[in-house]
């Protein structure tokens, strides 16, 4: 039997109907009013491996970076928390390399990083997540509707790089970026920045508007307007490294999936994890 069609279908399925979408949309005003209700906090019961946030002092050339993470793993879930705090002369920081971790179940979506190069060869990482509480986990969905707080995380690779590659078991990318030592000590200063004001005044992760590859787009087009105009690579992130190909952000000397191919570093990460040259090995 065909359905009725708009001129003849009965009265009572059209104010049904009408019922059901005023009803969904007054839900969705609701939820939107609760949650602009909420307001961002510091102050939560948070997971232990995002308990400390990092603050940066920086005094001429000499950054004092406190709350570093250098976690060690026995598994995803298993961990021994581990802080410290670093003294970075500015001048001495040289790159930039971006990285790109692919969702398993959805690449298209990603997991974007910065890790910074330093002359005497350690890198830090940062890394921009929610920030969960104990016992809760991500979703993309409630991202959207203020849920979770935004974080830096700034890191060791042997934490941060570790996590993703040998314990999420994610496809893990890392590619030098063009960047010269001067524009990478401006994206250094700017990302620190951006760190102590989220430790002063937090914000609320947004799925679409504040997220991990939203804040590099923002540093990068801080320290050098307009490098990145806006794109759908950069709401799908996991097509971000060939948006940032195609930009000349990174070596275009080669083609894109040869490049892709070569900075894939599962397998070096996994052959030297524990290893003290373990951000030289991953690079060879």
């Amino acid at each position: 039997m065909p359905l009725p069609s708009a001129t003849n279908r009965p009265q009572p399925i059209l104010a049904w109907l009408r019922l059901c979408l005023a009803g969904g949309l007054l839900c969705l005003a609701l939820v939107s009013t609760g949650c602009k209700a909420i307001k961002p906090s510091n102050n939560r019961t948070w997971a232990p491996d995002q308990s400390k946030l990092p603050i940066g002092d920086i005094v001429g050339d000499e950054v004092t970076i406190h709350n570093v993470r250098n976690c060690r793993y026995a598994s995803a879930d298993e961990y021994i928390v581990q802080y410290y705090d670093k003294d970075v002369r500015l001048s001495d920081v040289q790159s930039v390399d971006f990285i790109v971790v692919p969702f398993k179940d959805s690449p298209s979506v990603a997991h974007t990083m910065l890790s910074f190069g330093m002359k005497d060869g350690q890198y830090l990482v940062s890394s921009v997540e929610i920030r969960k509480e104990s016992n809760e986990e991500y979703s993309a969905w409630k991202g959207f509707f203020n849920q979770y707080e935004l974080m830096y995380v700034i890191g060791d690779e042997r934490d941060v790089i570790n996590l993703s590659s040998n314990y999420y078991k994610s496809d893990v990318y890392l590619y030098r970026t063009i960047a010269s030592p001067k524009q990478a000590q401006e994206l250094f200063v700017d990302v620190i920045k951006r760190a102590n004001e989220l430790a002063a005044r937090p914000e609320f992760y947004n799925t679409l508007t504040n997220n991990c590859t939203t804040n590099i787009v923002s540093h990068v087009n801080k320290i050098s307007p307009k490098s990145i105009p806006y794109d759908i690579r950069v709401m799908l992130p996991g097509y971000s490294d060939e948006y940032a190909y195609s930009l000349g952000l990174l070596d275009t000397s080669i083609p894109f999936e040869k490049l892709r191919d070569e900075s894939k570093i599962n397998q070096l990460a996994e052959r030297y994890r524990d290893d003290a040259n373990f951000s030289q090995y991953i690079r060879r």
